[in-house]
């Protein structure tokens, strides 16, 4: 009698990687910059400008780097996420650099400094430092749930950075806002990285206590109220952002620190009162500080009626020229290097950046800058689908919910949809907190979607996968 066997093993599928799609993204994010810069230099000197190569060498060699190690190490990680803010870091860049060549702003920084110092350099180096960080979360951060065990820790650390700002000595008052601090000469806003941080918090916390946030004790308008002892930490949360409105006068980073929670803990418990809770909450503090803080008052009165006092106060003048600005674009805009945002003065390289795309690119521009925000935040969303772990996905949907509400409060408040807030615009102001803080973002956004989308090890070979025929002689 002989005896055949045949053994099936059952492996894992093996899903595209996509690292090539993400290389030819790559080399368009790249090449639609350096097309920009050209554009630019032809319209103010008439001739191409001359660090063109240099700066497409230098933007293409970050990205490579960046791609290398992606596909060494985040093998199966989202392609889109690394082209899109290389797009718009590099176009940033050329923002920058075309307001660096306004006479106006470079006669006064002369008046008032002595020099005029250059931003786009020094964003190029930021840009550099930013893509190291990137590279830094990939390698050390093998495995994001790692990131749980440190949840209340985190908590303490995103206190900490938000409590340095109001230090004595330390913070630092710029155009009436205490959320930057001076450190070795260099000014670093610590609330761009306390987004990041407080993410790890909410996520850890919600995850465990959701069960219970998500009980209702009783019903009123519609809305299922949460019981009386669940409500403590949202009114924390809730404290804690009116007391960053308060000592640092800025509306931007309230906002993104409640908001952000709040979208969590919708998603962690599906309970819809929690976001009109939220809502009025956010409204009727904010309501309550404007009444007897004078630079949030400031704001909200350039928000109301900018043109009133145009002659009269700083936040009006630069809410009037914004809106002048996004008026004179029209629907193609005038051409980059073309426009006259920089009456704006040095505002125009931070949040305000946003008014000279909306002069030179007009409505069409502002709307591919809006989409190419919007991908990111939808592949931000699409990892926390994937995601296989209740800790990743909330903390995709963090990060994803924090930018989404950066991008909303820069941009409305530069269009005046809402005050203005003291955040820049991420990858395209000038400002190298924003940058390092978003590219550590796009990091962890990568791993999480790495994780996600990574199949699972094969099964070792049981008996049910073997199928053993026995031939018998005739």
């Amino acid at each position: 009698m002989s005896v055949v066997t045949n053994t099936t093993t059952i492996g894992a599928i093996e899903l595209p990687s996509r690292r090539n799609t993400e290389l030819m993204l790559l080399a368009f994010a790249v090449v639609i910059p350096v097309f920009a810069y050209a554009n630019v230099g032809l319209a103010i000197n008439g001739t191409l400008p001359p660090g063109m190569l240099s700066y497409g060498l230098g933007l293409g060699a970050l990205a490579g780097v960046a791609h290398l190690v992606v596909r060494r190490y985040a093998k199966y990680a989202d392609p889109l996420l690394l082209p899109l803010a290389t797009l718009l870091n590099g176009l940033g860049l050329v923002f920058i650099w075309r307001l660096d060549q306004s006479e106006r702003l470079q006669n006064l920084a002369k008046r008032q400094y002595g020099a005029f110092s250059p931003s786009a350099p020094n964003q190029m180096l930021y840009t550099a430092v930013g893509i190291a960080l990137f590279i830094a979360v990939l390698l050390l951060l093998k495995d994001h749930r790692v990131l749980q065990r440190f949840t209340y820790i985190s908590m303490a650390g995103a206190l900490f950075l938000l409590i340095l700002p109001v230090v004595p000595g330390l913070g630092a008052d710029v155009f009436g806002a205490k959320i930057w601090i001076n450190v070795g000469g260099f000014s670093i806003q610590p609330g761009e990285f306390a987004k990041i941080v407080i993410a790890i918090f909410f996520a850890g916390y919600l995850m465990v206590k959701r069960d219970a946030l998500a009980l209702a004790s009783r019903r009123f308008m519609g809305l299922y109220l949460p019981r009386g002892r669940d409500l403590g930490p949202i009114l924390m949360i809730w404290a804690m952002s009116l007391l960053v409105l308060i000592f640092e006068n800025d509306l931007g980073t309230s906002l993104l620190f409640f908001g952000m929670f709040v979208i969590m803990l919708y998603v962690a418990t599906e309970r819809t009162s929690w976001i009109v809770i939220g809502l009025l909450m956010s409204v009727g503090g904010a309501v309550v500080v404007a009444s007897f803080a004078s630079h949030v008052k400031a704001r909200v009165t350039a928000w109301l009626d900018p043109f009133a006092c145009y002659t009269t106060s700083g936040a009006c003048e630069q809410v009037g020229q914004s809106l002048m600005s996004f008026g004179s674009g029209g629907v193609l805009g005038t051409g980059l290097g073309q426009g006259h945002s920089d009456l704006i003065l040095f505002a125009a390289n931070s949040d305000f950046i946003f008014s000279t795309v909306g002069e030179e690119l007009g409505l069409a521009g502002v709307m591919a800058f809006l989409l190419l925000y919007g991908l990111i935040i939808e592949r931000g969303v699409r990892t926390a689908l994937a995601a296989r772990d209740p800790f990743g996905k909330l903390f995709a949907i963090g990060l994803s919910g924090a930018f989404a509400i950066q991008i909303f409060v820069v941009a409305g408040g530069v269009m005046g949809l809402i005050p203005l807030t003291g955040m820049t615009m991420p990858f395209l102001a000038s400002g190298g907190s924003s940058v390092l803080a978003n590219w550590a973002l796009i990091g962890i956004l990568i791993r999480i979607s790495d994780t996600a989308r990574r199949p699972a090890p094969a099964p070792a070979p049981s008996p049910d996968s073997e199928m053993t025929q026995v031939v018998r002689p005739s």
